[in-house]
């Protein structure tokens, strides 16, 4: 699937985003946490992409472009449940919980935890089908600046 999406972007941008698989999602969750306090900052952006590129193995401009496909996804994508229901059917539960980590990752790059963030974040929690003690897991992940390993070894 990314060597297709990698060749859309080797050709031009595509009219459409692609359809969004788990990857996209995560992307797309990335970018609708840092947004969701109506204050998208470049500490979030550039979060994203480091995310981005450590987890699916991207040089910067990778994942610049793969950030940038995921914003329009966020924009036209329905609600958040169908992104976290791609992550939910198709990754582990270590990589959710990965995952939720990014999203933690994404809520504490700007030095603010805005009331929105947390709010989406308890929410993805479950969507994603983790627990509470999952959540100060990855929470704590985050606070500390543990690497995540890449999503696909």
């Amino acid at each position: 699937m990314f060597e297709k999406l990698l060749a859309r972007f080797r050709a031009g941008e595509p009219a459409t985003p692609p359809q969004p698989d788990a990857d996209l999602a995560l992307g797309a969750l990335l970018v609708r946490v840092a947004q969701s306090d109506h204050n998208y900052r470049v500490e979030e952006i550039q979060r994203i992409d480091r995310l981005l590129a450590r987890l699916f193995r991207l040089n910067p401009v990778e994942a610049a472009k793969m950030r940038a496909t995921c914003e329009k996804l966020e924009k036209q994508a329905p609600g958040t449940g169908s992104f976290a229901a791609l992550i939910h059917d198709n990754v582990d539960h270590a990589h959710r919980l990965d995952a939720l980590q990014a999203l933690h990752e994404v809520m504490l790059a700007d030095g603010r935890r805005a009331e929105e963030e947390l709010s989406l974040i308890h929410a993805l929690t479950s969507a994603l089908g983790l627990t509470d003690e999952d959540e100060a897991t990855a929470r704590a992940r985050a606070e500390a600046g543990q690497d995540l390993p890449p999503a696909h070894p």
